[in-house]
């Protein structure tokens, strides 16, 4: 089974996913931040894959992106960092990133390499849903990747009955039409737009993203969904200090209310 269809197997709310740029803070601190947000208790990695124009991505993202392309991360070299990636990480790793440099790469190519490596699938929000349909759905069933959706406060319910049909693994809610970015509270707006999605009993989980920055919002996003995926805030954390005690310290914060009651 899937990584993914396992954890959601087993867990079902309160699933907290994070996100980071490969190659940032420094080029070969990847592998020790995985590490250390497994023990830190985090359910899900998104492994971001650096490129110059991230059109989706807010200013903190983008910087961990310039950063790590300084930096010299490139996709090879991306790979070579994660040979070993299941020795030393059990949790479900996704790699997230922009169509082009796949495209450039060869799709059959990073595909083959992703599930050499263990990753379990992939986030590109710039790839079109009929041409995934069309051309490249099988190729990731091929090698056991799950291929996941965003949907917006814009996307029809047409659509997102669309995505739901051709997912099989989550789907991932953008809290807001806009980019990436922190925030301190969700908007009666965005909670009412959380509980629209919810109403439609979609077959795959929900995960919210965009806006994810402290345990506050990562309750509020998970009243509605099975879990969160926080991104800048945690790229912001990355760059204060040493990062075990800064990522748990992090993590713990995200994941004290749920702490708490236990």
């Amino acid at each position: 089974m899937n990584r993914i269809k396992d954890l959601f197997k087993r867990k079902n709310k309160n699933i907290l996913s994070v996100y980071f740029t490969s190659g940032f803070p420094e080029l070969s601190s990847s592998m020790e931040i995985l590490k250390q947000l497994e023990e830190s208790s985090v359910d899900m990695v998104e492994l971001g894959m650096p490129f110059s124009d991230p059109l989706a991505d807010g200013p903190v993202i983008q910087h961990s992106s310039e950063v790590a392309l300084q930096n010299g991360m490139n996709m090879d070299l991306l790979f070579e960092q994660t040979t070993e990636l299941r020795k030393h990480i059990s949790i479900p790793v996704i790699l997230m990133g922009y169509f082009n440099p796949l495209l450039q790469y060869g799709i059959e190519k990073f595909l083959q390499r992703a599930a050499e490596n263990g990753f379990d699938g992939l986030i590109i929000p710039d790839l079109p849903i009929r041409e995934y349909e069309l051309h490249y759905k099988q190729l990731f069933e091929k090698y056991n990747l799950k291929n996941i959706f965003l949907i917006t406060p814009n996307t029809t319910e047409e659509r997102i009955r669309k995505i739901d049909v051709l997912s099989n693994g989550f789907i991932y809610l953008v809290s807001t039409a806009g980019t990436t970015g922190a925030r301190d509270s969700f908007s009666v707006e965005q909670q009412s737009y959380f509980k629209r999605i919810a109403s439609y009993k979609l077959n795959n989980p929900l995960l919210a993203g965009f806006g994810i920055s402290n345990s506050k919002t990562f309750e509020q996003a998970c009243l509605h969904t099975n879990g969160a995926i926080i991104g800048s805030a945690f790229i912001k954390a990355l760059q204060t200090g040493e990062y075990k005690s800064q990522i748990e310290k992090f993590i713990g914060s995200i994941k004290l209310k749920e702490t708490q009651k236990n």
